[in-house]
């Protein structure tokens, strides 16, 4: 059968994430209207019957600002490299996007074939997607949200993909734990409930995922870089952050099928998006680096 990687590259908010959630058929990949939403390179597997895709969703293409950017870039850089196919995903509204090697910062093309997806055409009237069309002749229009243009991407992606056994086994979604996922979640939940510059200065470690206790326990510590972020983030009387571990908690118990008890804790550290040894402990590491 046909099998291999298909990264999905782009700026941010081009709609990665809820392609991924799409093709795979699960919300595996967070999304959020703020950009920067996803950090981390989220692996999702899509098997039918005549093949088996390793979607890479990657963060935005942006040019970075300190270090976590940096990073983010870096891997957006390596799922390119490790591709057999490469989605390049672009919001309609936008018009043609630029060449893919140029947007990510890459000497050359990549190696593997780029596909050009303008997503979000839901949101465009019949006359706009005819001008689309005559500007983009080669681009898949399609919409990650309501589905419509997907089976022609999949198909484009289908026919680019090498002849070779399944990779992963059929019944697999991720080659990701669940306790990143449940880390995800959280993140996910704060990006919705906070306002202005303080979600993008979180970040989530799971410090402990007990599946054997009923419910199952998970400790969770929340890492801002300010005093004032915290206070933010706990609330009076802790009103905040009790409101998002309520929220947070559903949505990991709708992905684990199981009761759980989210405890969670709020700590400082200060500028942490600009220290490699911090982000090193916090799990975004450069990517080939264990």
């Amino acid at each position: 059968m046909r099998a291999g990687f298909v990264a999905l590259a782009g700026r941010p908010n081009a709609g990665k994430s809820t392609l991924l959630n799409r093709i795979v058929g699960e919300k595996l990949a967070i999304t959020s209207p703020k950009a920067q939403t996803t950090r981390d390179r989220v692996v999702g597997i899509r098997t039918d019957a005549e093949s088996q895709m390793v979607l890479l969703d990657t963060p935005g293409l942006l040019d970075p600002d300190y270090e976590l950017h940096e990073r983010m870039r870096r891997t957006a850089q390596r799922a390119l490299e490790d591709a057999d196919v490469i989605i390049h995903l672009q919001d309609a509204a936008r018009g043609a996007p630029e060449p893919l090697h140029q947007l990510a910062g890459l000497d050359r093309p990549p190696r593997a074939p780029v596909l050009v997806a303008l997503n979000q055409i839901d949101r465009l009237g019949p006359a706009e997607r005819e001008a689309l069309r005559a500007q983009c002749p080669d681009a898949i229009q399609c919409s990650a949200l309501d589905g419509t243009g997907i089976d022609d991407l999949l198909e484009a992606v289908r026919a680019q993909l090498p002849m070779t056994q399944l990779l992963y086994p059929e019944d697999e979604l991720s080659t990701l734990p669940v306790r990143f996922f449940a880390a995800e979640l959280i993140r996910e939940t704060a990006l919705d409930q906070l306002e202005e510059e303080i979600p993008y200065s979180i970040a989530c470690v799971i410090e402990e995922f007990r599946e054997t206790r009923t419910p199952v326990y998970i400790r969770a510590t929340l890492f801002v870089e300010r005093d004032s972020q915290k206070r933010i983030l706990i609330g009076a009387n802790g009103s905040r952050i009790k409101a998002l571990g309520s929220a947070a908690r559903a949505k990991i118990e709708s992905l684990i099928g199981a009761a759980v008890f989210l405890d969670l804790w709020v700590k400082v550290e200060p500028n942490w998006r600009r220290k490699p040894h911090v982000l090193d402990r916090l799990g975004y590491r450069l990517p080939g680096r264990n």
